[in-house]
């Protein structure tokens, strides 16, 4: 079963000022029944462009994480109800605030939850800008925390993340000027795919043609271009930044986090580095444990190596009852 939970939790005040006027905050909620508390819940949460729709169900076809969150899954759908969520703002918004926080994001996530009549969710599962927002959650709401599972992402952005996410950012503030923001945002998420996979997967997947003689033959800036232009038809120019710039802006302090969490990561994870994960785990003061696995895909193995992540997350999800 799957349904979708939308709730307007009124105007909300904002962490570094301003406001989300008539907030509308939306989750979906998938399971073995609608009823909440019959089942366990667990929070699923993504990247930027992730969204609510976490597995497969009739309304839309394909879930992101849906190898994992289905019916005899490692997240098992008859065992659990699993809640994705849509991160602040709404692509549809006009009113964009000056600055979004982990924070605010895990706020709205607690609001959801109350409204659900959740006071405490078996687990949170967060990847990349989500795993961010869970660790964020965690510390704000220790009483409010079940167990953790973060993936590629740490208590901090990373300096070099930082840096490559200003070049982006400056790329669509130009495109906005000149009135063709589309145009900056595929360049942005072509630059940002360089980033998110490594220079071995690339070798190993795309043969230069020698003798090409303009850029836009080889196969490899055709696949950046697709995946920009992808990107470029789902995300709105000025949610785009208020969002990447939210990654930079990401501070917990791990010793406020009392909660049992696993923290998972590809070794070739530029933009949240093994080192920054280990001082991760080193912090917190709940039991910690890292699991890195080795990965042609970087920081985007939460999306690709399924097999690799799958017996943990069965393991993790089977200590919750």
């Amino acid at each position: 079963m799957a349904r979708d939970v939308s709730f307007n939790i009124g105007d909300t005040q904002l962490e570094r000022g301003g406001q989300i006027k008539g907030d509308v905050v939306h989750g979906r909620l998938y399971g073995p029944t609608q009823n909440i508390g019959d089942a366990p819940v667990i929070v699923v949460m993504g990247g930027i462009s992730a969204d609510k729709y976490v597995a497969d169900d009739p309304v839309r076809h394909k879930g992101w994480w849906s190898p994992l969150v289905r019916k005899g899954g490692a997240i098992d759908i008859n065992k659990f109800q699993v809640l994705g969520y849509d991160f602040a703002p709404d692509n549809e918004r006009g009113d964009i605030p000056d600055a979004v926080t982990t924070g605010d994001q895990a706020a709205r996530l607690k609001a959801l939850l109350d409204n659900l009549g959740v006071d405490k969710p078996a687990a949170i599962i967060g990847s990349s800008y989500g795993g961010m927002t869970a660790l964020a959650y965690a510390q704000n709401y220790p009483h409010n925390t079940g167990s953790l599972c973060i993936i590629g992402a740490a208590h901090r952005p990373y300096p070099i993340g930082v840096a490559w996410r200003g070049i982006q950012r400056r790329m669509v503030r130009v495109a906005i000027k000149a009135g063709v923001p589309k145009e900056g945002l595929k360049l942005a998420r072509e630059l940002a795919m360089t980033t998110y996979r490594t220079p071995v997967e690339f070798a190993d997947r795309f043969d230069l043609d020698e003798t090409s003689t303009h850029p836009s033959m080889f196969d490899i800036c055709d696949y950046l271009g697709s995946r920009g232009d992808d990107f470029a038809q789902r995300m709105d120019a000025k949610r785009f930044l208020l969002l990447s710039e939210s990654i930079d802006i990401h501070r917990v302090t791990p010793e406020d986090i009392f909660a049992p969490t696993l923290l998972m990561t590809a070794i070739s994870d530029q933009l949240a580095p093994l080192p920054e994960m280990r001082e991760l785990r080193d912090r917190l003061s709940g039991p910690s444990e890292l699991y890195a696995f080795t990965s042609l895909f970087g920081h985007d193995a939460f999306l690709k190596e399924f097999d690799m992540m799958a017996p943990k997350l069965e393991e993790f999800c089977g200590a919750l009852g």
